[in-house]
């Protein structure tokens, strides 16, 4: 913990006193609570906290906070994976610029982020801190009981708020060796998947993968049979991360012919064609400074695909009937169940275009893949149809769940969806049954055609064992006693099933 400065100081040697004692820190620990108690008494302000971005950037977490002269500690708490409520603070972390309200309104401005007092907090300073990268790895916010104009402080705590942070990450890597075990097991991943759902070792695949693309602006390809859920990991890309406060467009090019697609993606000008009556804009300018999702890609007409080449290589956008281009700044994702490659090797896909788009391809894995993602995307559905028609929530039979767990999903995500629908609707006595569902069994046991009948009987209850588990939170004892088994018999047919504690 920094010592208080003995007298007063004019700022600039107090500042300097400030950064020096942070230098001698010597514990990754220590900072957090260095760093707001200095710039609590640097401003003058009751109030200051410091927020870290976790290494997706998409769980915000209270790191510490100095109120009334002293640290709070048991503060310490996470925001949610989204974040969205807090509009001030997602402000700040999206744009990476500053916020200063000498005249802090709380009918105006959401403001749970801080803590509640008798006196009304009245003004407030937010500021983002980038870490040794250079990217946004935090926020420090102040915040006063008297309305004031903390904008003059602006650049210095700034300055200080980020020789923290970086001293932080570098202690916390010097430290990392000494307390750290070496283990084969994958990477920890945010327990939200950015918002989508699934545990299996498919889905963490491709939670490595989104982790990597957030934060950086190349254009994403997303490949995979119908129904893997393309579009809502796009939207994913796009909500968590650095464009999530612009707009998110989607376009189908294959629900267009080609001259309609064309103007919808680039606009057009008063008299370009007949019925042009008044100037458009574009898909293009309508998500200029956030991301434009292209689904189906490899429907895309071929002199459509030169003009999307070149929005790519040089962010230029020429509108129909326009002899001028002008800048937009997009970001695309790209979706398509086909295979490009083919495509091109045809002559229907542009091979220039194909590897510019494939610069970060994304592989979605089909169902029949994620198995231990069934039941748990099968109760998320259920959940949210009896929500949507106003009832209680369904029970399941254990027949049901078996049931659901030897199908094969040709139709992926996007048909478990609808047969869990539609078997809400059907449900009158609060219990989803098997004959709720209407499985095409013949396409199942051709999906399972290779396996026999022990491989098949292992699978069921590999995903009925991961459920109980994950029902139970991990808890072995729990998960043995609702399925009627001793303890050690569990463990054993975890074991052999190899179940281990990172897959629950």
């Amino acid at each position: 913990m920094l010592q208080r400065i003995a007298q007063p100081l004019p700022y600039a040697e107090a500042l300097l006193e400030q950064f020096g004692q942070l230098s001698r820190l010597a514990k990754a620990d220590d900072l957090p609570a260095g760093l707001v108690q200095a710039t609590a008494q640097l401003a003058g302000c009751e109030l200051s906290q410091l927020y870290l971005l976790d290494s997706t950037h998409t769980r915000l977490t209270l790191a510490a906070e100095w109120l009334d002269g002293q640290a709070h500690p048991e503060h310490s708490a996470s925001l949610p994976s989204d974040y969205d409520g807090e509009q001030l603070l997602q402000y700040c972390l999206c744009q990476n610029r500053h916020l200063s309200l000498a005249n802090l309104d709380h009918n105006l401005h959401e403001t749970s982020f801080l803590p509640t007092r008798d006196k009304a907090w009245r003004s407030l300073l937010c500021l983002p801190l980038q870490d040794e990268q250079g990217r946004v790895g935090g926020l420090l916010l102040l915040a006063s009981h008297s309305a004031r104009e903390l904008e003059g402080f602006a650049g210095s705590l700034a300055s200080l708020g980020t020789f923290a942070l970086t001293q932080h990450q570098l202690l916390q890597r010097l430290r990392a060796p000494l307390t750290s075990v070496p283990s084969a097991a994958p990477t920890s991943l945010p327990s939200s998947g950015y918002g989508l759902i699934g545990s299996s070792a498919a889905m963490r695949a491709v939670y490595q993968l989104l982790g990597k693309v957030l934060h950086n602006p190349v254009s994403v390809l997303l490949t995979g049979e119908t129904g893997t859920g393309k579009e809502l990991v796009a939207r994913a890309i796009h909500d968590c991360g650095f464009r999530r406060s612009q707009a998110f467009i989607v376009q189908n090019c294959a629900s267009l012919p080609e001259n309609l697609l064309e103007s919808e993606l680039f606009g057009y000008r008063k008299g370009a064609f007949t019925g042009a009556e008044r100037d458009r804009k574009g898909l293009f300018d309508a998500a200029d400074g956030g991301t434009l999702f292209l689904d189906e890609i490899g429907d895309m007409p071929l002199a459509l695909q030169a003009k999307l080449l070149r929005v790519l290589q040089e962010g230029e956008v020429r509108p129909l009937g326009s002899t001028e281009t002008h800048k937009v700044d997009v970001r695309i994702v790209a979706a398509t169940h086909r295979d490009l490659r083919a495509l091109v090797e045809d002559g229907r896909f542009r091979e220039d275009l194909f590897y510019r788009l494939s610069h970060f391809p994304i592989a979605l894995p089909p169902l029949r893949e994620r198995d231990e993602d069934i039941l748990q995307l099968a109760r998320h559905f259920a959940a949210k149809a009896s929500a949507f028609l106003q009832r209680d929530p369904c029970r399941w039979a254990e027949t049901t769940l078996t049931h659901l767990a030897g199908y094969a999903f040709p139709g992926n995500v996007r048909e478990l969806k609808g047969l869990v629908e539609r078997a809400v609707l059907l449900c009158e006595g609060g219990e989803l049954l098997p004959e709720h569902f209407s499985l095409r069994q013949d396409v199942s046991q051709a999906g399972d055609g290779c396996m026999n009948l022990r491989e098949r009987l292992e699978r069921v209850e590999r995903n009925l064992l991961l459920d109980c588990l994950r029902k139970n939170r991990g808890n072995q004892s729990q998960a043995a006693r609702e399925l009627g088994l001793p303890r050690r018999t569990l463990l054993y047919r975890m074991d052999r099933l190899k179940i281990s504690p990172a897959d629950v």
